[in-house]
């Protein structure tokens, strides 16, 4: 969508071929489908291409096009690549992280917890004896969706008592016999 005017294109500007589609490469982020039309345009600004053929080329208001144009002829094509992410740099380096995640794979109670069962405090307190970094329970958060890829998985709640010879005798015997009535 447009920024400044607020025109939202429905199309999809660069589809992958058809040789590609049985490729193993990931499909291009969102970030990276917005430089590639900012390249495809300079590509077209030094050809001499209008503005409005560009906009319709590579899928954008022309707006966008004439914004692009003037950061390219301030700036040249650099100025309109991806720039790193800003903001705080994260408490863990890549090497930290590995050091988790294999601290993580051998389970809960190799960690002296009682159950094999992680929470974010646990990982918490694993984390900071892995690492000597405290994080917060946001940060642990963010620490095992983001990076490592985990999911919240729920426990299926099973009573202590649970005899399973007597369920499938239940199962066998009971649940015909209710099933079909009196």
């Amino acid at each position: 969508m447009c920024w400044v005017c607020g025109w939202k294109d429905v199309r999809v500007a660069y589809r992958p071929s058809p040789s590609a589609a049985g490729s193993s490469l990931p499909p291009l982020s969102r970030p990276q489908l917005a430089e590639a039309r900012r390249v495809r345009a300079v590509e077209l600004f030094e050809d001499g291409v209008s503005n409005a053929e560009i906009a319709r080329a590579v899928g954008v208001c022309s707006e966008s096009v004439r914004r692009w144009r003037r950061v390219w002829e301030q700036g040249g094509a650099s100025a309109l690549r991806r720039r790193a992410a800003t903001g705080r740099p994260p408490k863990l380096d890549d090497t930290q992280v590995e050091r988790v995640r294999a601290a993580l794979e051998q389970g809960a109670q190799a960690h002296g917890f009682e159950a094999d069962l992680w929470t974010l405090e646990r990982v918490g307190t694993v984390v900071t004896r892995a690492t000597g970094v405290v994080l917060s329970r946001a940060s642990v958060w963010r620490l095992l969706t983001g990076r490592l890829g985990w999911s919240l998985q729920r426990p299926e709640r099973r009573a202590v008592e649970r005899d399973e010879s007597e369920i499938a005798r239940w199962i066998a015997h009971e649940w015909p016999r209710i099933k079909k009535g009196p």
